[in-house]
């Protein structure tokens, strides 16, 4: 009776293949056939974000299930996928075919089983430095992997932050809120699993640089202006009592600096020549009390949201857990929509 149950638990695994797309249509009808190859039973969705080129056609030709993103933006189309689609489990791959399908499987294998919420494909302990051809790229990756690992640090380092290939659990997909609208997406996504203490994996995983005549949408310098903004202000949202204290730190040391020198004038002559000093010394002093002060009310704010996240996360555990009893043995197929 409970190797029945078992089995029939596995067969009602769902696998969904998330592929946004912008102008891919040289790699996406080889990739969609490949990924429909190593994941026989997975649902492939292919989100057209106003490609101008055929995209949308050879993907549904090879079998996709292609849907429309107006909102131009890698970080728009993932909000669309995580809000539309149900599944067991969530492998989100690029459309630049760049990486191979043969390990999807094994990617998504610590999901289904439980024991990940998140494992992230690593193409930098792999071949990413001998087949990526742009150097900026990769020294941008290697400073936002060693900004992140400082920032969030963990018994475990993250070894690939921007790596496009990563499986997800349905708790962390439908608890997510996504609030890039580029490609700091993968960046966000990091940082929220570490920030809110989710179990993450990583798996090497082959990379191959794009076929000749494909192009990169990421702009070297934009972008990881973008990415290196997006840490940042979330480690000001994560980590708001040390960014405060922090900066009241400095002030009240500015201030000490500045009254510490009129403070001996005055004990040897009784006077204060440096009125103007004086001023900016109690300015100063006072902008790190408030910083202090902030830093604490902020603090407060992001435990109690900490704590009202977690009941969140029991709730729509509870409710997946619902869903996946009271889900029909195998699940429907979903119909492939009509062209847009």
């Amino acid at each position: 009776m409970y190797a029945e149950r078992e089995r029939e638990r596995e067969e009602r695994h769902r696998i969904a293949v998330l592929i946004p797309c912008y102008n891919e249509a040289l790699t996406i009808g080889n990739l969609v056939r490949d990924y429909r190859q190593a994941l026989p039973d997975a649902d492939i969705y292919v989100y057209d974000n106003n490609s101008t080129d055929e995209t949308a056609r050879l993907a549904r030709e090879a079998g996709a299930i292609v849907r429309p993103e107006p909102r131009q933006g890698k970080g728009n189309v993932v909000r669309t996928m995580f809000r539309d689609i149900e599944a067991d489990c969530y492998l989100m791959v690029d459309g630049d075919d760049t990486y191979p399908a043969s390990q999807a499987a094994a990617l998504c294998a610590p999901v289904l089983e439980g024991r990940a919420d998140m494992v992230i494909g690593d193409r930098l302990s792999s071949t990413y430095f001998t087949e990526n051809k742009r150097p900026f790229h990769n020294c941008g990756n290697m400073l936002v992997r060693r900004c992140i690992n400082m920032f969030w640090k963990r018994g475990r380092q993250i070894e690939d932050v921007m790596t496009g290939m990563r499986a997800m659990s349905p708790l962390f997909v439908k608890s997510f809120p996504i609030l890039s609208q580029g490609f700091e997406i993968e960046t966000e996504m990091t940082i929220f699993s570490l920030a809110n203490n989710f179990r993450i994996a990583s798996m090497p995983i082959q990379y191959r640089d794009r076929p000749e005549g494909s192009f990169s949408k990421l702009s070297t310098f934009r972008d990881g202006f973008r990415v290196l903004k997006t840490i940042a202000v979330l480690f000001k949202d994560y980590r708001p009592l040390l960014v405060f204290w922090s900066v009241a730190c400095l002030l009240a040391l500015l201030s000490l600096g500045l009254f510490l020198p009129v403070l001996g004038e005055y004990m040897s002559s009784g006077l204060v020549p440096r009125f103007p000093t004086l001023i900016v010394s109690g300015f100063c002093m006072l902008a790190a009390l408030l910083s202090f002060v902030v830093g604490l009310t902020l603090d407060c704010q992001r435990k109690r949201a900490r704590q009202a996240f977690e009941i969140q996360l029991n709730v729509l555990s509870l409710l997946l857990r619902q869903g996946r009893t009271g889900m029909p043995s195998g699940g429907n197929r979903p119909e492939q929509d009509p062209q847009a």
